[in-house]
């Protein structure tokens, strides 16, 4: 056999029930304590004491009397709440002179992806003017895409601009040329690069974001106007030097048959570089990469990667790029 359901409310809260019956009590003076089923915090608040003549009858106490003593414990606990934190305020507001400015309020850490996101969404929404971005790798993930078209949605709505900074190798990803088409005309500009690059992202040259450590769960939020001024010049530097979306990558002679990508990888072998580290800096994968040495290997005439090594020095495709 069930009991009787709990009842829907705190113990401190008068529900519409109770108060139709607080008030028919008021009226007639008394009310059968019968009744009480559909509203037993009337009993719980004391806003009916049992009747001394009558044991099947309740007498209302009234609404003065029961607000007084309802309030009380409410009063002291706000009471206690207002005597902390005005000691708390007599303790700490006296240190503020004396400490001066602190740099760490500059330079704040962001712990996990979520929150990361969470800051970058909201900066995106603040911005008027200009956001900067530096990505590495060439093949952004699809739900990467979605978060960057929805923050630059933002900023455009705010009527700012935008500027990408990607490796060579995002020429070639279906999901940033589905991203371009949803940029309207002549708000976002895009230019591509060879050396890899960190993440970075500029906001208004007021804050920036970088990665805190390897695997990107950890950010720093800079708005150090020092910090921030150079990081939007480091980014100039590299914009300078990068090669339009729009226009095509230049080759190390006219009509030699590798492709930008190639030339990268052929410099980063001659350095040294093993087909994964390789990889990982122009932020393609592996087999990806080999495929581009085999053509490489095909291109030159290649019997063998040694081979394909004493080639590459002595031709011009692994000179330093200028």
């Amino acid at each position: 056999m069930t009991g009787p359901a709990p009842h829907p409310h705190g113990e401190r809260e008068l529900c519409e029930p109770g108060l139709t019956l607080y008030t028919e009590a008021l009226t007639a003076g008394r009310i059968a304590r019968s009744a009480l089923g559909p509203a037993p915090c009337l009993v719980g608040l004391a806003l009916l004491l049992p009747d001394p003549r009558d044991a099947a009858w309740l007498r209302p106490v009234p609404p003065s009397a029961a607000l007084a003593r309802l309030l009380d414990p409410l009063s002291r606990e706000i009471d206690a709440r207002l005597r902390l934190a005005t000691a708390l305020t007599r303790s700490l507001m006296p240190l503020a002179a004396t400490a001066g400015d602190d740099p760490n309020r500059s330079i704040t850490v962001l712990e996990g992806r979520d929150r990361i996101r969470a800051a970058l969404r909201n900066a995106s929404r603040s911005a008027r003017e200009e956001v900067l971005t530096a990505q590495p790798g060439g093949n952004r993930m699809a739900a990467n895409m979605r978060q960057g078209l929805a923050n630059a949605e933002y900023v455009i709505a705010a009527g700012g601009r935008l500027r990408h900074l990607y490796q060579h190798p995002a020429r070639y990803s279906p999901r940033l040329r589905e991203y371009l088409t949803e940029i309207p005309s002549g708000r976002l500009q895009i230019r591509t690069m060879e050396q890899s690059v960190g993440r970075l992202l500029i906001f208004d040259r007021e804050t920036a974001y970088i990665p805190a450590d390897p695997d990107s769960s950890t950010a720093l939020e800079i708005r150090h106007p020092a910090l921030v001024r150079y990081l939007a010049d480091v980014y100039e530097t590299l914009w300078a030097g990068a090669t339009p979306f729009t226009e095509s990558l230049p080759t190390a002679v006219p009509g030699a048959p590798a492709t930008a990508v190639q030339l990268s990888i052929a410099r980063l072998l001659v350095e040294g570089y093993a087909d994964q580290a390789v990889a990982e800096k122009l932020g393609i994968s592996v087999r990806t990469c080999r495929a581009h040495i085999s053509r490489l290997m095909r291109t030159l005439g290649a019997t063998s990667r040694t081979h394909l090594g004493a080639l590459l020095v002595r031709s011009d495709l692994a000179e330093p790029a200028r």
